[in-house]
Order: C-alpha cells, then structure tokens, then sequence
C-alpha cells in the first residue's frame, strides 16, 4: 500500500482529506494526523466576546468530520524526515509517505513580543484567536465601563486577516448598546500603511472606521508592551496607553517545521502560487493558512485551494502533469456591526471590487457594501461550513474568482485609496 498523508485536520486538512479519500486508487490509503479530538469553528470566536455564550457548540468532535475511508492518527507530530519521506509521531511511531500534504495551519506566539505574557496576560490584555482567549475576552468586556481599548496586529501575516477590524466595529456597537460608547475610546493600530492590505477595500474599511469614531494609528510595528504602565511601544521610538488591550500576536508556522529547512523565517512554507506544490519538493503540498502565498489566511482560501489541490494529488498519482488551477481566490465577509457586514472577494492580481456576488448583478450579496442581508449571510455560513464545505460538497461558487458582477471603483473611491 502507498501512503497520501495529510498533517493537520483543521479546515484545510479536513476539507482537502474527504474531497479527495473517494478518489483515490484502491493500492493507496489516506491518514490525517492531528492530536486534537476536536474541530473548531473558529469564526465563530470571533462573536463569542460580545454573547452571552460559553462557546460550547462551537466545537465538535473530530472524528465526526471524516468521511469514510480517512484514517486519522490521533497523535503529536514531532518531526519530519524528508529524506527517508518519514513524519515522526510522539513517542517513537513513524508513518512513512509517498505524498505528503501541508495542512498544520498557524500558531500564535505572543510569546515573540517582550511584555505581552505575564501577569496581565488574561486580564488586561487579551486576544481572540482561541477558544480560551475569547471566553477571557468577553469576561473583560462584559466588566469594561470606560477608557481606552486597543486592538493591535502586532505583525503579518495573520490568519483572517479582517477579523482584528470586524471586532473593533462589534465592540462599537457593543458599548454603545451599553450606553458607553462615549466613555470608550476605540482605537485600531495596524502595522499596514491602512486598514486592509488592498488600496480599494482598505479606503472603504477606513471610511467606515472613521464614521464610527474608532481611530487608527497606521505604520506601528511594535516591538515590546509594557503590562504595568499599559503601553505600547513601537521600533520607531512611539508609544501609545491602553486600558485593555486585545492583542493579535505573531502567527508562525507548526513548531515540528523548525530546523526542517522547509519553512521561511515564520515556518510557512514556500508554496507555487497555481499549483500548491511546496517548492523544490515533487512529492510534497501545502494549502490553508500554512502556505507562504500573497493571499488571505481564512476559510474560503482553504476551500478554493482544496479543489485544486484534490485534483493535482490524483493527478501526482497518475503522473500527469499537475494543473495551474489556483488563482488566489479569496472572499470574505466582513461584520460592521449593528446586524450589518460587507462582503470582499479578490485574487492575486485583482483586488476587492464593487458589485454583487455570487450570481452577477443579482446577489443577493452585496459587494464592497454594507448590507444586513451580508451579515445574514455571514451568520448562515455556519451551517454551510459543517454541512457542505468541510464535507468536501460541491458548492456553487467556483474555486477561480469571477469578473461577471463586479464593476469598476468609482472615481470618489479610486482616489480615497490613491489608485486613481
């Protein structure tokens, strides 16, 4: 028997693994390892903080996401031998491989930011990128009455990438549901020149930062916290107070990449951008947020890079040649607040446009434009995710972006973005 196995089941491990397990040639078996036994919806956290919810329904069992015919090793990766094709297992197991799939997602590291761990860790500063933060988080928020809140990128990449905005328009709408907004000073301070990392939607989602009194400080790189005066420094010599601060930490690849050779400074690996074959490596794939490519870290690239994906690994079976079928195909929802949220949807080389999306001029998404039918949307994709696209269903969106229904910026937005 030959091995196809895939390291992580999150949602691109997970995805890719029942896409593809149907499709295999019957001398080959497919093993995804990964030690947690559950699988977590992880955009929801991003509402936990402002619910009354303990985040329960969030998770479920792992084993349950599996179609038939994955086998699913619950343990530790320690390691990898690319020479012998060997993952190292916790205690002394190996599993040999013929093709191996990248799909170890990110860590957060806060521990990379002199002063962000410690004592104030959990209660003066927070993050929301796990289960445990945004239970802290929404204990911090629920007894917050007035001063200064400060949601920092403490550098990029980061997986969902609009997420550090989405919660600083939720907790506009969040204090001023609970008569003090006026007391709260909302403030967004990004490492980005803007809000998002394309001129277009970065001067929409700036617009509506400004409409809502949230100030942004661009161009911070910070470099250390001080916990006990509650401040933020950057390596350009600034500092900026808080009083709770929410903090996305630096992201980096799976701990077991180090000393690999295969991860850049981070641990992501360098990926082709069409193909999803890691670079320099025939029997090796990446895909999801453990790539290096000039996308977004989020769900939908997960899915889109699945589809590809599922076909190249038949395909390197078959010893065809593999198909250039990915395109940087991204598209996001994005809260505003106050049951509304827009929707963005780009590639490499075409950035968020305005329009409608998925059927061409009729929607029902709006794109680039608040809409509270957006925001049900974004609240709906829940179930999709468990009932269609970590299944590995055909969905009705094609993995390669679309131009039908989108039109060009109007002259107004090209020049707020400096792109007319």
């Amino acid at each position: 028997m030959k091995n196809l196995v895939i390291l992580g089941a999150g949602t691109a491990g997970t995805t890719l693994a029942n896409q593809v397990v149907d499709g295999l040639p019957h001398d080959w078996r497919l093993i995804v390892i990964d030690p947690s036994p559950q699988h977590l919806y992880q955009p929801g956290l991003l509402f936990l903080p402002f619910s009354r919810s303990d985040g329960a329904r969030l998770s479920r069992p792992r084993q349950r996401t599996f179609a038939r015919g994955v086998e699913w090793y619950k343990q530790e990766i320690t390691g990898l031998d690319t020479r012998r094709r060997e993952v190292r297992l916790n205690g002394r197991d190996r599993v040999s491989y013929d093709l191996l799939v990248f799909a170890t997602g990110t860590r957060t590291s806060p521990e990379l930011t002199p002063g962000l761990l410690g004592p104030e860790w959990g209660r003066t500063i927070h993050e929301f990128y796990t289960l445990e933060g945004a239970r802290k988080l929404q204990k911090a928020l629920s007894e917050f009455e007035e001063g200064r809140v400060v949601v920092n990128i403490v550098e990029m990449p980061i997986k969902c990438p609009v997420a550090p905005l989405e919660l600083s328009f939720l907790a506009d709408a969040f204090f001023s549901r609970r008569g003090a907004r006026h007391r709260t000073e909302l403030v967004f301070v990004t490492p980005l020149d803007g809000a998002f990392t394309k001129p277009v939607a970065s001067a929409v989602l700036g617009s509506l930062l400004t409409d809502k009194g949230i100030q942004v400080v661009p161009d911070f790189s910070t470099s250390e916290v001080d916990p006990e005066a509650r401040r933020l420094r950057s390596y350009d010599g600034r500092e900026l107070a808080y009083d709770l601060l929410v903090t996305v930490p630096t992201h980096q690849g799976a701990a077991f990449l180090e000393g690999t050779g295969l991860g850049n400074e981070l641990g992501f690996i360098p990926t082709e951008p069409r193909t999803l074959q890691v670079k320099g490596y025939d029997e090796l794939f990446a895909l999801g947020d453990a790539t290096d490519l000039a996308t977004s870290k989020a769900g939908s690239v997960a899915h889109f890079e699945s589809t590809v994906l599922a076909e190249n690994l038949l395909r390197a079976i078959a010893g065809k040649r593999l198909r250039e079928g990915f395109d940087g195909h991204a598209n996001c929802f994005v809260e505003t607040g106050n049951g509304k949220a827009l929707l963005i949807d780009f590639n490499y080389d075409t950035e968020p446009l305005p329009g409608r999306y998925p059927l061409p001029w009729l929607g029902p998404f709006t794109l680039l434009q608040q809409s509270r039918r957006n925001h049900w949307g974004k609240l709906a994709f829940e179930r999709l995710y468990w009932h269609a696209l970590l299944p590995g269903k055909p969905l009705p969106v094609p993995n390669q972006m679309s131009m039908r229904g989108k039109r060009p910026p109007s002259p107004a937005l090209l020049a707020a973005s400096g792109a007319g």
